[in-house]
């Protein structure tokens, strides 16, 4: 997916709103005690009723529990991740991360309220305890970790796009050498890809041919000019749909999520893994009673799909 670029706050900024949202959770009383844990039920569309599992929820910090509800800071739009559900009006949501969080939040007993905010403004909010969470088609990278813990829900690296019939037999990026691959200039694509053809195609380079943008790119592979299209997985799902006939998404059973997948998560204040580890296990509940691959069809993502939630798996 493409790689949404926050603005983060300085050290010592960051150490003193860290602290004073420490303060909110750790203060509070034990989790396995305080506040009983009242049942919540969304009805998540085209998928059903998701209901409150008492063990997860026993999970919640008190405070949180207490309180029943926390707030989401999210950037739309950002399809299919996080949208408007009506246009024009920026107070209701709609997407598959809105969908994953509501699911997630009423296994825990507690009612998620979705804001929009400036997208450099997701982290510093965070930081500064405007809200419990931030959520949209959010990468998961090393250096937000500085702030935030994140819990990893899907992951989506690059797809590569062919005609057809997959009439040159592409199944892994090794295929691409001595192929001509088209990408959206300036890309991840552009820059990996260059150097996968130096270091592992000796004598067959990838002739790597960057376009504006991708939709000129997969144009070029309708009319022959290029062999492949590298793109974010997660984009071609929906090219390749709307071209049937003409092409298809490669299926590599060695890398599901796309070559050099990065996970996608929400973020938490880093202060708050207790609050996030409660997540990381209702995604998983989600995962593992066939919810969660209902979701993720409902917006026509099941190749992000993971079988593990995990915390703060960036690779980069």
């Amino acid at each position: 997916m493409r790689i949404r670029q926050f603005a983060l706050l300085g050290a010592a900024s960051a150490l003193l709103a860290a602290t004073a949202a420490c303060g909110s959770s750790t203060d509070s009383p034990s989790s396995s005690g305080g506040a009983d844990i009242k049942p919540v039920s969304v009805t998540i569309d085209g998928v059903g009723a998701v209901t409150t599992d008492n063990n997860l929820a026993k999970k919640v910090p008190a405070d949180v529990r207490g309180r029943g509800t926390l707030t989401v800071a999210t950037n739309a739009p950002y399809q299919p991740f996080i949208d408007f559900k009506v246009e024009g009006k920026n107070d209701e949501f709609k997407g598959l991360d809105y969908d994953l969080f509501q699911a997630a939040s009423a296994r825990l007993g507690l009612k998620a309220t979705f804001t929009q905010q400036p997208f450099d403004g997701l982290v510093p909010g965070l930081q500064a305890a405007k809200y419990d969470a931030i959520a949209g088609g959010i990468t998961d990278k090393k250096e937000r970790q500085q702030v935030a813990t994140f819990v990893d829900y899907s992951a989506s690296g690059t797809g590569f796009l062919v005609k057809t019939g997959n009439p040159l037999g592409v199944k892994t990026v090794a295929d691409l050498c001595g192929r001509k691959v088209a990408v959206q200039k300036a890309s991840n694509q552009a820059k990996n890809l260059a150097t996968y053809s130096k270091d592992s195609c000796a004598g067959k380079a990838i002739e790597v041919k960057e376009y504006p943008e991708n939709p000129q790119a997969v144009q070029a592979l309708i009319a022959g000019n290029v062999d492949v299209v590298a793109a974010t997985k997660v984009n071609l799902v929906d090219t390749a749909g709307s071209l049937t006939g003409k092409a298809e998404l490669v299926d590599d059973a060695s890398a599901p999520n796309g070559w050099l997948a990065s996970p996608n998560g929400f973020g938490f204040l880093k202060a708050n893994k207790e609050l996030a580890e409660a997540y990381r296990g209702a995604v998983q509940s989600l995962i593992d009673d066939g919810t969660y691959a209902k979701i993720l069809g409902q917006w026509k993502q099941t190749p992000i799909a993971i079988k593990q939630a995990t915390i703060d798996q960036a690779i980069d």
